[in-house]
């Protein structure tokens, strides 16, 4: 397929607009919230009290367990993120071998986006069920990114993933923020229980914009046919894939360093609303209006950093750049600590957005860039998965462990600084050029392909 066509790149951009109303709507915004004041509500009902004690902790029965509402929250996502660790490497091989990755791309948008219709459901007295929605939609998210990233090296060059994947982002941020603006608007005019029709909106909003993807996006773009024993040829091909990946050095290094400072990003994101609603002093009300305005500042200025960084790393490159920002990452968790006031929660939600975007769109176009000349992007995309939900796991896990430790939230969110460290340090040594070995090993795979290409008549 010839690359640059910029009707495909403008169809490829749109999935972010798609699919970033469950990131910011359902894992940050408006049902962390919900979350939280139904099951506090649900709390407060059982033991006969009007409000809480100083300092005490929302308790939820989960399939006779007793626990903190919001470690139940963070260990669900963690086995969701586990189990798509698990699933993206084998699907992403299947869908090399058969060609098919768009066709895996459809089924978990629609997956993610019904569970998130769902939750239109949620009650607490129930929360079994209601997490099951959560867990769900959190599948269907994550691994329909595995094929929608694995397109970037094949509609693109490699000088244009930086411009790319940050105008995928800022497309995300715009589109998740107008629909957190409709959602607002639907729950001041009506009442608190108007909060789940913005549930539905999201998985209609989330299914019905990545139609535009889905028809200009190509399917089978090396013509694979899917024949016989195609799961095992799937499973063989990841292995061969690996295999290379193995060999090379600048591409390896930098998935490790990814992986850990991806661990604290993720992690932050997925948590700080629990953060700021049980740690800041927002007053009478809870806070719920100036939560949402803290979210829409870090939307803005995350499109204002994907390009940003972009631009930057133009000047000085992708690798330095990323340095930059992981460094700010761990000062802005330092000083998070150490906040109290809803001001300060406000200057922290802007320095969170400037850098959020930068590291996001930046990383993806990082690891594409790296990439060799392949046509097992989906096979390669996975490990930059794995990385991505193994890391998120440690951290949703390591996040919940302390807390459940400490009693302290605010131990967890220091506890992640040491993320950012070792990710910092292994950046720093990333070659800025393939080795020579990895740059054979990568030739020859080339070579190998067009040989069975040729065999195959094709």
């Amino acid at each position: 397929m010839e690359k640059g066509n910029k009707r495909v790149i403008k169809g490829w951009i749109f999935y972010d607009w798609a699919n970033s109303v469950y990131n910011l709507v359902i894992s940050s915004a408006i049902f962390p919230v919900f979350y939280a004041n139904v099951t506090e509500s649900h709390y407060l009902k059982s033991v006969g009290r009007k409000q809480l004690l100083p300092d005490e902790n929302v308790m939820v029965e989960f399939f006779g367990y007793t626990l903190s509402n919001s470690v139940l929250f963070s260990y669900v996502l963690a086995v969701s993120f586990l189990l798509v660790s698990i699933l993206s490497p084998i699907l992403s091989g299947i869908a090399d071998v058969s060609g098919n990755k768009k066709r895996f791309m459809q089924f978990f948008c629609y997956l993610g986006a019904l569970s998130s219709i769902s939750l239109f459901w949620f009650n607490p007295a129930n929360i079994e069920w209601g997490m099951l929605s959560i867990f769900l939609a959190s599948i269907g998210f994550w691994n329909s990114l595995v094929f929608y990233n694995a397109f970037l090296p094949e509609i693109a060059e490699p000088k244009d993933h930086d411009n790319i994947s940050a105008r995928g982002f800022s497309m995300g941020y715009f589109g998740s923020m107008i629909l957190l603006v409709i959602c607002l608007a639907i729950i001041m005019l009506g009442d608190a229980s108007f909060t789940k029709y913005s549930f539905i909106l999201v998985g209609l909003w989330w299914m019905g914009f990545a139609q535009f993807t889905f028809r200009r996006l190509p399917h089978n773009v090396y013509k694979r046919e899917v024949s016989s024993g195609y799961i095992f040829k799937g499973v063989t091909e990841l292995k061969r894939v690996f295999n290379e990946f193995r060999q090379t050095k600048r591409l390896k290094r930098f998935l490790m360093s990814f992986f850990f400072f991806n661990t604290g990003v993720q992690t932050v994101m997925l948590m700080a609303v629990v953060f700021a609603k049980k740690e800041i002093n927002w007053g009478e009300g809870g806070g719920d209006s100036s939560l949402i305005v803290a979210i829409l500042l870090i939307q803005i200025l995350g499109a204002a950093g994907a390009y940003l960084m972009s631009f930057i790393s133009g000047l000085i490159g992708n690798l330095k750049t990323l340095i930059v920002v992981v460094v700010g990452w761990m000062l802005l968790c330092i000083w998070a600590y150490w906040i109290h006031k809803p001001i300060e929660f406000y200057f922290l939600a802007a320095g969170i957005g400037l850098v959020m975007g930068g590291v996001q769109a930046l990383s993806r176009s990082t690891y594409s860039k790296f990439l060799p000349t392949t046509e097992d992007h989906a096979s390669y995309f996975s490990f930059y998965d794995v990385a991505e939900k193994l890391g998120i796991v440690l951290g949703l896990f390591f996040f919940g462990l302390m807390e459940a430790l400490t009693g302290n939230l605010r131990a967890s969110v220091l506890s992640i600084v040491a993320f950012f460290a070792i990710g910092l340090v292994l950046l720093i040594f990333v070659p800025r050029k393939e080795s020579a070995k990895g740059r054979r090993v990568l030739s020859e795979s080339r070579l190998r392909k067009l040989a069975e290409k040729e065999a195959r008549g094709e």
